[in-house]
């Protein structure tokens, strides 16, 4: 059985030809790769559903007044730094320009993990141990390690793509790891690990998607799992009780809303043995190509890809007092 929760519905078609749509993608973060995936599908969908769509692989600086002449909403499809820590979207409401999203502050918030886990923290949603550790500090590492450990994940503080996420179980691959995030020239987050069941909830609006869960034969979801593996498996009919998944779902949107988030967000989670989730972060531009997530788990309630993108257009135009 699946629990009653509130879940996204097909939308009402945006008709063709009555909007202009911009879709900014690319940027200059380690996730451009992924970025210009994500653009391109996006761009593809809508012009196949007869949108004047109006691509564009931009760079801090290139959004100006004359680039968004005549753009009636903007879809960001921009992950990484500048994309989704609140540096896009600043630039875009200085111009007065409607865009799809979340807003500066949500952005930066969901962006910086350690202000997310934080602000979980303050408003009682469940999310694993961590610290933060900066290069050269001994003491804190050794205290880590007593403390939340000994089986660790350890993460640049604000990235995505899961690039440069490291696993740990002895002291040793603990150092190796900090070494690797330190030698970006930044503190590093430490977290528990949580061995249990990975799943992840997409949110449309205010209703959540179908839960997805992701096997791997490793058990870790990294960047070769995301994007090179032919192995990695995306599971809908997950068999959890029905408690079990509200309280997931339940604990998924107030993640969401915790951190202001609007119009569109992936939250990742692990469930443990005993059926309790636990928030690993919130993302609030994921991947958006017709094999990403999001795309995945809205197709399961009969949302086409380019619906989908639609559906968020939607959103955006609402939002901002425009309906069409």
């Amino acid at each position: 059985m699946t629990a009653h929760v509130p879940q996204v519905q097909p939308a009402t078609a945006i008709e063709p030809g009555t909007l202009t749509i911009g879709v900014l993608m690319g940027g200059l973060s380690r996730e451009r790769r992924v970025s210009l995936d994500s653009g391109r599908a996006v761009a593809q969908a809508l012009q196949q559903l007869g949108h004047d769509v109006r691509p564009a692989d931009v760079r801090p600086g290139d959004v100006t007044a004359e680039l968004v002449r005549d753009i009636d909403v903007v879809f960001l499809a921009l992950h990484g730094t500048w994309g989704e820590d609140g540096g896009v979207q600043t630039d875009l409401e200085s111009l007065g320009v409607c865009y799809t999203g979340s807003g500066p502050e949500a952005s930066r918030l969901a962006m910086d993990k350690v202000a997310a886990k934080e602000r979980f923290s303050e408003r009682g949603i469940p999310t694993p141990a961590f610290r933060v550790l900066a290069s050269g500090d001994e003491e804190m590492l050794e205290e880590a390690m007593e403390r939340i450990g000994p089986d660790l994940v350890v993460k640049p503080i604000a990235d995505g793509s899961s690039i440069d996420v490291y696993m740990t179980e002895s002291l040793s691959a603990f150092r190796d790891a900090l070494e690797k995030v330190w030698a970006r020239g930044e503190p590093a987050l430490v977290e528990r690990r949580i061995v249990g069941r990975e799943f992840t909830v997409g949110i449309v609006g205010e209703s959540s998607l179908p839960m997805l869960e992701i096997r791997t034969p490793s058990g870790k979801y990294g960047y070769e799992e995301k994007y090179l593996s032919e192995s990695t498996q995306y599971i809908f009919d997950h068999g959890l009780p029905d408690d079990v998944e509200q309280r997931t779902v339940t604990a998924a949107l107030a993640a969401h809303r915790a951190l202001g988030c609007r119009d569109l967000s992936r939250v990742d989670m692990m469930i443990t043995p005993e059926g309790e989730p636990e928030i690993i972060e919130v993302n609030t531009i994921p991947g958006f190509t017709s094999h990403s997530l999001v795309p995945k788990a809205a197709a399961q309630v009969g949302l086409s890809f380019g619906r989908l993108c639609e559906r968020i257009v939607a959103l955006a135009r609402q939002r901002a007092g425009r309906p069409d």
